[in-house]
């Protein structure tokens, strides 16, 4: 698995983010109408299958199925209404967020393409019910996932890199630091370099 994993709002952060190095990005749209985030997926789908370049679709499942993604990202209460066998059935891959055991115990029982563990330090992008998990907790879900790729997200900056990788996340997953940096290309070309350390 890539080891730098960019989230992005809508399809034109990912054109103009993905060609510094971006070689795996989510599309995370929130609160918009369906006609709006049905164009979005569209268009970083093409977008992304012309430059060779893994889209995961954050939430939308159905719409990823209908519109012929190969990838979603389910949260705990989207893997409620998930319909997993028709995902299985489309060749969609998928990857799932936990914050506890349970949840991992939930998540891996799906036998997901990655697991993702947040926030890893405290985040500024949404208010979290759950406290910073630490390098600590990085490193127990390693162990419990085994062969499963970890996915490290909340709060993650360059300089937090190494302990990450570290404590065993396999990947690291970048919102905040890089849509809200002064210059949100230039910080993304220092996450490509600093994630081939």
């Amino acid at each position: 698995m890539e080891r730098f994993y960019l989230i992005a709002g809508d399809a034109d952060w990912i054109e103009k983010l993905v060609p510094h190095g971006v070689k795996l990005v989510q599309l995370r749209i929130k609160d918009q109408p369906e006609q709006v985030i049905r164009q979005h997926i569209a268009q970083a789908r093409d977008y992304c299958h012309q430059h060779g370049v893994q889209l995961i679709i954050n939430d939308y499942w159905e719409l990823a199925l209908e519109l012929g993604c190969d990838f979603v990202h389910l949260g705990q209460e989207d893997m409620d209404s998930a319909d997993f066998a028709a995902l299985q059935k489309a060749g969609v891959c998928f990857g799932l967020s936990t914050h506890d055991e349970a949840e991992l115990d939930r998540a891996l029982s799906f036998k997901p393409e990655y697991v993702a563990l947040g926030p890893v330090y405290p985040t500024k992008l949404k208010k979290m019910k759950w406290a910073p998990q630490g390098l600590e907790r990085v490193s127990r879900w390693k162990q419990m996932v085994g062969e499963t790729p970890l996915v490290a997200i909340g709060g993650l900056t360059p300089e937090r890199l190494a302990g990450v990788f570290e404590a065993g996340a396999d990947s690291a997953a970048v919102v905040t630091d890089i849509l809200q940096a002064h210059d949100p290309i230039a910080r993304t070309q220092e996450w490509v370099e600093a994630c081939k350390q």
